[in-house]
């Protein structure tokens, strides 16, 4: 996770000060994305079949060899070659990811302890935990750019990331499903109706997320804040990549007192359910009132960046909340010896989301600017709270 959101810095704020557009920008991002949904799609089938741990090794190991790849990038190619190139990396370092994240998802289910709440808590822990990592990382990524450069940043992470592959070799608990070699693909729908429902809402909320979050917010606080210059570009990498990691360390830390921010300890399924409504309901204002002060406001100020970034922080909040509640029914509905193939799928929809946001992020802020691209998350924020008031009807 470190590394993913390092990455992600790396490649968005290297290539923009190339002057790449919004459009080319997403471009770059749009193959992890499609990875991801292929991955989740047979990631479940895969944990089974050759073992929990083995797509957890893979998962680090192919990331190691993306990092390493991406060293190779020659900035004398012209933009297709590079788009063409990049592209492809992210694709591999998407497949990575989510080998990672499934498998780890996966294990909570099946290791934590007995007990009332516990569940909740486990996967709130480590949902909240993964992505304060994953918030450092967006800064380490944009401070690493600053500092050392394109090339010494991505080698730097590679020689982290197989430190810590060897560790997770020799110090991976036991108690993870082995390999089942009668183990079949049982296509890409759960048949638990609840399960597939709560996916679709998942997919629009990271799509409300990743449409701001991708492209169009960083692109415009980068134009706000450098004046051009070598010294000003790398001062709006440091702002940009902190605010970033601010964002998900936030994130992070509110996922992990969801059970108690929900109040859900001893909480039927049900109520869980309609709490979850409830907060999903309370994201949709809130980039619309963004993308309406956005508007109003008509040039870029001091005063209307500091009330995006608390804007934004507020929809962090609120996000947290439904991202964790969201990972604690997948497996809630999970039945045990499918778990590895609802999650997957699950994470598939994620992915999903992830993807048109992304895509949808560099076409509305190259059509319409911030506005435009507020006002498309809080569409998407809309579609998620209607796909969850299904899941209760299921």
């Amino acid at each position: 996770m470190l590394t993913d959101g390092a990455l992600r810095m790396l490649v968005l704020l290297h290539f923009n000060s190339l002057g790449f557009t919004p459009i080319q920008l997403a471009w770059l991002f749009l193959l992890y994305e499609v990875a991801g949904i292929v991955t989740n799609l047979y990631a479940g089938w895969l944990a089974a079949r050759f073992g929990l741990a083995s797509t957890l090794y893979a998962g680090l190991g192919l990331q190691i060899g993306a990092l390493a790849a991406l060293s190779a990038l020659d900035p004398g190619w012209g933009v297709a070659a590079s788009v063409a190139f990049v592209m492809s990396v992210q694709g591999v370092s998407g497949v990575a990811k989510d080998l990672a994240k499934m498998s780890s998802k996966s294990a909570v289910k099946l290791l934590a302890p007995d007990g009332e709440g516990t569940l909740f808590r486990w996967v709130a822990g480590l949902t909240g935990s993964k992505n304060a990592v994953k918030g450092l990382g967006f800064f380490l990524g944009a401070a690493l750019l600053a500092l050392a450069g394109f090339e010494a940043a991505v080698w730097g992470m590679a020689g982290v990331l197989l430190a810590i592959l060897i560790a997770v070799v020799l110090f991976l608990p036991e108690g993870l499903p082995a390999k089942d070699k009668g183990a079949r693909f049982a296509g890409w729908r759960s048949p638990d109706p609840r399960v597939n429902r709560l996916s679709l809402a998942r997919m629009f909320l990271f799509g409300a997320r990743d449409v701001w979050f991708v492209v169009g917010v960083p692109v415009y606080f980068q134009a706000v804040l450098s004046d051009g210059t070598p010294e000003g570009r790398r001062w709006a990498f440091f702002i940009i990549g902190g605010f970033l990691a601010l964002w998900i360390i936030g994130y992070g830390a509110v996922q992990a007192m969801a059970p108690r921010i929900l109040r859900a300890r001893g909480l039927p399924g049900r109520e869980v359910v309609d709490r979850a409504i409830c907060w999903a309901g309370l994201l949709v204002p809130i980039p619309f009132a963004l993308a309406a002060l956005v508007w109003l406001a008509g040039e870029p100020s001091a005063g209307l960046t500091a009330a995006l970034i608390g804007g934004l922080l507020l929809f962090g909040v609120v996000f947290a909340v439904n991202s964790s509640v969201h990972s604690y029914l997948i497996l809630a509905f999970g039945e045990a010896h499918r778990i590895t193939r609802d999650v997957g799928f699950y994470y598939m929809a994620n992915a999903a989301g992830r993807l048109v946001g992304t895509l949808l992020s560099g076409l509305s802020y190259q059509a319409g600017g911030l506005v435009l691209c507020l006002a498309t998350a809080g569409a998407m924020a809309g579609l998620s709270w209607l796909a969850a008031l299904r899941v209760r009807s299921a």
